[in-house]
Parts: structure tokens; sequence; C-alpha cells
């Protein structure tokens, strides 16, 4: 449940890769506890979006705030510290080490709260028969779980997930959001998910982006698909033609 304050504000945010724009002077606020989806085709800028909320991608322009605090200028380390800890796609734990090892890690490196190790193989409970294990020894569904724990680890208020079931089998999806949803209510929530369907069940707010701009956003219950199928490939009714 939302308490009213807001965890994110970015405002006028421009991403680059280059000369492209990624990301067109995007505003967005985010309620503390809020859980979103955030949709979108392949190359709408979703995970350059989420690089730069975590501090992987710089803002070429525009400002972030957590919490009411400015945190533009933060390096991605500092923002882990600060509460907004990024779960990336393709999960890049340390292949070599063991789960345990890459937990460890992230335990050190963030910030001191409720979430251990052991809290987190709770809420995980798959990965305790794994935590001697070699990383790069598991199953996408392993790593995917894996992940996910590393970031609950360095205790964030933000947490942010990209591409949650890329790669998965449906099993393995299922059991990575029944421990999500367990979640709900003890951080805040951005969910990258390809998976239109789970997206919408597991979301209290819909985000959909479109060649770098929002192009819907609101409640998945009263949303239609139409709506949604439209804001995906950036459609508008009024032209027909795609946003340019």
């Amino acid at each position: 449940m939302t308490t009213g304050k807001i965890a994110l504000l970015l405002v006028d945010a421009v991403g680059r890769h280059g000369q492209l724009q990624a990301v067109k002077s995007l505003s967005l606020s985010i309620a503390e506890n809020e859980v979103v989806a955030l949709i979108g085709a392949n190359g709408a800028g979703k995970t350059t979006l989420m690089r730069m909320l975590a501090g992987l991608h710089p803002l070429a322009e525009g400002r972030l705030a957590l919490f009411g605090n400015d945190v533009t200028a933060l390096p991605a380390h500092d923002r882990v510290k600060a509460g907004i800890v990024l779960s990336p796609e393709g999960r890049r734990l340390f292949g070599d080490m063991t789960v345990r090892e890459n937990l460890m890690i992230a335990a050190e490196n963030g910030r001191r709260g409720d979430w251990t190790v052991a809290t987190a193989c709770d809420a995980f409970p798959q990965i305790v028969p794994l935590l001697d294990r070699p990383a790069g020894g598991l199953s996408g569904g392993q790593r995917q779980a894996v992940a996910i724990a590393r970031a609950l680890v360095a205790n964030p208020s933000v947490l942010l997930l990209d591409e949650v079931s890329l790669g998965l089998s449906p099993a393995a999806v299922d059991g990575v959001y029944q421990s999500l949803a367990a979640l709900r209510g003890r951080m805040t929530m951005v969910v990258v998910e390809q998976d239109l369907t789970r997206a919408m069940s597991f979301a209290e707010r819909l985000i959909c982006m479109a060649e770098g701009v929002l192009e819907l956003d609101g409640n998945p219950a009263v949303l239609t698909r139409e709506e949604i199928t439209n804001a995906y490939f950036g459609i508008h009714k009024t032209t027909g033609a795609s946003h340019a």
C-alpha cells in the first residue's frame, strides 16, 4: 500500500546513446511502496530509463530526486547506499563465486536494514540449497531468484527489476513472482516485464513507453487492451500513425 510520499521524482529527463536520444524529456513520479510495471516494445527506452534511475547511465538533461533529495549527480554505488537498487537484465552474477558470496558482496556494499542473507533466503527459499554452488552453474530461474535476493540484501527502498521473466520457463516465472508478491508494502518496485498479462496482474500501475516517451500511465484494472496495444506501438487514434 502506498503512503502518499513520493519515492522517485524524475523531471524532464533525457537519456542519450551518442546522437540517439533514447529517453526524451520524460517526467515521472512514483509513490513510496507503489508497484509499477514498465512495458514497451524493444527499443522503447525501458532499460535506458532503468539504468538512468540506478545511476548506471547519465542523465543528459533533467533531474532525479529520491524522497525529496536530489540524487542526479550520485554515481551508481552511492545510489545503492541511498536506497535505489537495480536487478539488471541478464542477472549479472559473479559466475565463479558461490551464491552466498554473491549475496555477501551486496550486503557489504548496501545499506543497513532488515534484509540479510537469511531474510532474503526466507523470501526466496528456492535459493537455500544453492548457497554453496557457483552462480555460473545455475539455471535461468535460479539465477533470477539469486539476482533479486542479491538486490534485497542491499536493503533498497526502491527496487528496480529489469526483464523479470525474460528467458525463464513458466514455472520459474511463477516462482519468482510468488516471492515478489510477498514484498508488497515493504518497498517501491518498478518492474520491466515483457509478459503483458503478468504485468497487468502484478502491478497496481502500468506505464508504457514507446520511442523514448511515456505513451500510457494508468491503473491496469481500468485500462483496455486496445489502449495498451496502441500505446505499446505508439499508435494515436487521431492520426492512425506511429508516434514520431
